[in-house]
């Protein structure tokens, strides 16, 4: 009976879509859609009621990322090319990134990332969070999106396309290649930046736009969250209650902007002002579209497909982890909701009116702000006035773009004393004169014509209907892919071992940091008791690729090794009045695409190769830590990085102490510090991968993007307060600086090293990993950064003890670190008779370093349990394979 339900409900759908496809398509020809998305969660809802829509009157063409927003590129791209290959459609384009920037006459080059918003936008990728830094970086924020609160790896499928450094189509190349092919509607659920650049750099192709359709902005919108219940006390203090905007985290300076377009407003402008037809869904019409309990309910039981599972797990996950109570007025449908009014349009054939099924549509005169008056001003807030003889893009002095930018959350411009703020930065409001547009707007959503529905929106119906469609669906998941699939950890028996001593790794994930980790898992367990990883989200990696570390640790048998995840932001950084937000002051020196945090958060392509553990970043939680509730499986969640010190701390036998060492900023260190005043007595050493003690002039540390810093060192600008706070404690330090560093950072003699020893799979990896940074040094100016990896592998050759060949010579030298907030001279470390005594490495052996590295790697003890994730599909795919031993 099931099936013959299943047969007709296939039947009926088909009927409905050939007789729908005649209202919808041009000479039989079905409507071309780009996607221009930056992958929050709603977004791929968005993403996925399109690619289930019928090919024969609508054709998804191309998916471009925004990577200014509210994920990071190297984990958007891959979420992307996983959901695509879960719906057999890897034939649809994506584009991410580029290299390119602009001038400072206002020349766009080509290929420009959008990274930045473009008031920021340099000739690097580098640069500052203006209006980013609105966004939470970690729990509720990017970590999550990136991550997809965990369920994006333990769901989604892997197929083969995957992000490549060098080889991965750009955005602009994207949008080029496929509006130059013909008429294409234009869907923007993010921030603008992407499709503002191309329209300034290829106003010849506008002609081939038919419509733009955005999810952003508000403009008679009154913000239903925040508000005081009916019955409060009169101690409730209403907070974003009847805003315009829905920036949460920066009312207090802007309660005008909507995230999207608050993101590069600029850009918005760009669009609005084209002169393309544009229809606008704002918050008017989404804060009247909130995911009611029924339709949660309803979800739940209607999850037919691959792809409304993901859906619902995702959405679900967002409302066990909400920070409060109110989730069913406060979170809506964004950005799915717009893809249904704007697909409904389309098939209504774009008349006058925007007639659809579910949305209110009215004609509104409208504008984005870019800057507050009074105009004209010189305050320094607005890079494309400052200082320049000719404004950029040549705008008017004096016009709408020349006043005070907002620089930041807490922008004092911004503050009225105890009132919302002033600021209207990415407000589109609505106007009249020559700076007004008229935009096709919807104001609110509608009924559902069924009154007895549960689902009290028609387009609540609708996303269901299409999600569960039998038609056009999802093949797998990442479990069922596989035929004989097995969840397996593998975990050494320690039980007989006399273990060393005890060493804990604190790392900020860069592509050197990897190998570090690889070496510390080969060195014999009997020298090193490797107990845990920290992780510092500070400096060349994204939160959430700390489930690369998770992958690693799988791939050597390491699955009983604890993970930490440290705080996501520097000493200092994270905002006073709402923490899950700050500044990016020290980390803005990373760059955001190749060389920087597009390679590190993807391990330079690498990282899909390896084998795929069990365990990952999660965002279960438990009462029991502090959340408000507590979620499915809390047992899973992530632990902190004080949490594990705390648990290495109260495991250790008496008279044992902890090895640390660090190879990224001392965010952790510092903070262990701060939270325990007797830290120190259970630290025997830290090992120090960072700093730089200048010999000359020339002799310029490797803060390479921010020229004025002429003698600091990345792990120590990072976080220049933290290394202070380490330095002006009473452990003891033994630093490996730069200089030393450099001496053995030669590409050609490690690789040389590597061909003659064992091929085991970590030396495998580890060979493949630096070819590829060597060549790509070689290649592209971009990379030429490289060899900073390779010198961070010292620490750990030099933790693990075997110095006879090394010959390392040392020297005690007392040493400060500069840390008082000035860009051109925090980090530096330098030699003060005032200092802390610090052991620092002067000199090591290069020949006799780069032979201890590969023979270890190469050492057949301690090697890879399984080599790879083809490794895995195999064992996967095979029935013989189906047991494997594990503890």
């Amino acid at each position: 009976m099931v099936a013959l339900q299943r047969n007709l409900w296939v039947a009926l759908v088909s009927i409905i879509g050939i007789l729908g496809a005649f209202s919808c398509t041009v000479d039989g020809v079905p409507r071309r859609i780009l996607l221009d998305t930056d992958v929050d969660t709603d977004d791929f809802f968005a993403l996925l009621y399109l690619l289930k829509l019928n090919r024969s009157e609508f054709e998804l063409e191309a998916v471009t990322i925004n990577t200014n927003a509210w994920t990071d590129a190297g984990h958007a791209v891959n979420q992307i090319y996983d959901i695509l290959y879960m719906m057999d459609r890897d034939d649809i384009p994506v584009g991410v990134g580029g290299e390119g920037g602009i001038l400072e006459n206002g020349t766009i080059l080509p290929n420009v990332g959008g990274y930045l918003p473009m008031i920021e936008q340099g000739l690097s990728t580098a640069g500052y969070c203006r209006y980013r830094q609105a966004i939470p970086i970690g729990l509720g924020g990017r970590l999550d999106i990136d991550s997809n609160y965990g369920i994006r790896k333990a769901f989604l499928p892997q197929g083969n396309r995957k992000y490549s450094p060098l080889q991965q189509p750009t955005a602009q190349q994207v949008l080029i290649n496929k509006i130059s092919a013909g008429p294409i509607s234009v869907f923007l659920i993010g921030a603008h930046t992407n499709f503002a650049i191309f329209l300034m750099s290829n106003p010849h192709l506008k002609k081939n736009i038919e419509h733009i359709y955005v999810m952003g902005g508000g403009v008679r919108s009154k913000n239903p969250t925040g508000c005081c219940p009916s019955n409060s006390t009169s101690t409730c203090q209403p907070q974003q209650c009847g805003d315009p905007g829905n920036l949460f985290t920066d009312y207090t300076s802007n309660p005008y902007a909507e995230f999207n377009v608050f993101g590069d407003p600029f850009a918005a402008y760009q669009v609005i002002h084209s002169g393309i037809p544009v229809t606008l869904v704002p918050l008017d019409a989404t804060n009247t579209i909130p995911i009611s309990q029924e339709f949660f309910d309803t979800f739940e039981q209607s999850q037919g497909t691959y792809e409304a599972q993901y859906c619902f797990q995702s959405l679900k996950m967002a409302r066990d982890t909400w920070f409060d109570d109110q989730f069913y007025t406060s979170y809506f449908m964004w950005d799915s909701f717009t893809s249904g009014v704007a697909v409904s349009i389309m098939k209504n054939g774009h008349n006058n009116n925007g007639e659809n099924e579910f949305a209110v549509m009215e004609y509104m005169n409208i504008t984005v702000v870019t800057s507050n008056q009074p105009y004209g001003i010189s305050d320094g807030s607005n890079p494309f006035f400052n200082g320049l003889k000719v404004p950029k893009f040549h705008l008017k002095k004096g016009g709408v773009h020349s006043g005070h930018v907002q620089t930041g959350l807490r922008d004092p411009f911004c503050i009225v004393k105890n009132s919302k703020g002033k600021c209207k930065d990415g407000y589109t409001e609505e106007t009249t004169g020559p700076e007004s547009v008229r935009v096709l707007v919807a104001t609110r959503a509608k009924p559902n014509r069924d009154g007895k529905s549960p689902l009290d929106r028609e387009f609540f119906r609708s996303f269901l209907d299409v999600l569960n469609n039998p038609l056009q669906t999802g093949r797998f998941n990442f479990t069922t892919q596989f035929p004989y699939y097995k969840q397996v950890l593998y975990k050494p028996d320690l039980r007989t071992k006399k273990l060393g001593k005890p060493v804990i790794f604190d790392m900020d994930m860069s592509a050197g940091d990897f190998i570090a980790l690889f070496y510390l898992l080969k060195v014999p367990m009997e020298v090193i008791d490797l107990k845990a990883i920290l992780v510092s989200p500070t400096g060349w990696a994204n939160a959430a690729t700390i489930d690369i570390i998770y992958d690693m640790l799988h791939m050597m048998g390491r699955d009983d090794i604890p993970v930490g995840l440290g705080k996501v932001f520097a000493l200092n950084q994270s905002d006073a009045i709402f923490s899950a937000v700050g500044d990016c002051k020290y980390v803005k020196a990373i760059p955001h695409g190749s060389g920087g945090l597009l390679d590190s958060d993807t391990l330079y392509g690498l990282a899909r190769t390896l084998p795929r553990s069990p365990r990952r970043y999660t965002a279960e939680n438990s009462q029991k830590f502090g959340a408000p509730r507590n979620t499915d499986h809390p047992e899973l969640r992530q632990p902190l990085a004080l949490e594990i010190w705390d648990s290495v701390v109260s495991s250790l036998k008496p008279r044992s102490k902890i090895t640390i060492l660090t190879n990224g900023p001392l965010t952790n260190l510092a903070n262990i510090i701060l939270a325990n005043a007797t830290a120190s007595h259970f630290i025997q050493d830290v090992y120090i991968v960072g700093g730089h003690i200048n010999r000359s002039i020339s002799d310029r540390g490797n803060v390479f993007t921010i020229l004025s810093n002429r003698y600091a060192e990345l792990n120590m600008f990072l976080d220049p307060l933290a290394a202070k706070k380490v330095f002006d404690s009473d452990i003891n330090v033994t630093l490996i600086p730069l200089g030393v560093q450099r001496r053995i950072s030669l590409f050609s003699k490690v690789l040389k090293g590597l061909d003659k020893t064992e091929r085991t799979p970590e030396a495998q990896f580890v060979h493949r990993l630096l070819s590829r940074l060597g060549r790509l040094k070689k290649n592209n100016h971009r990379y030429y950064h490289m060899d900073i990896f390779l010198g961070e592998v010292l620490g750990a050759v030099i933790l693990a003890g075997d110095h006879s060949s090394l010959k390392p010579t040392f020297s005690i030298k007392p040493i400060k670190v500069f840390a008082e907030g000035f860009e051109s001279k925090d980090g530096y470390t330098y030699i003060d008779n005032a200092g802390k005594s610090v052991k620092l490495l002067e000199n090591v052996d290069p020949r006799a370093f780069y032979d201890l590295f590969s023979q270890q790697l190469g050492n057949e003890k301690q090697s890879a349990v399984i080599g790879s994730f083809d490794d895995q599909k195999r064992m996967w795919s095979t029935p013989s394979n189906r047991t494997e031993n594990s503890s």
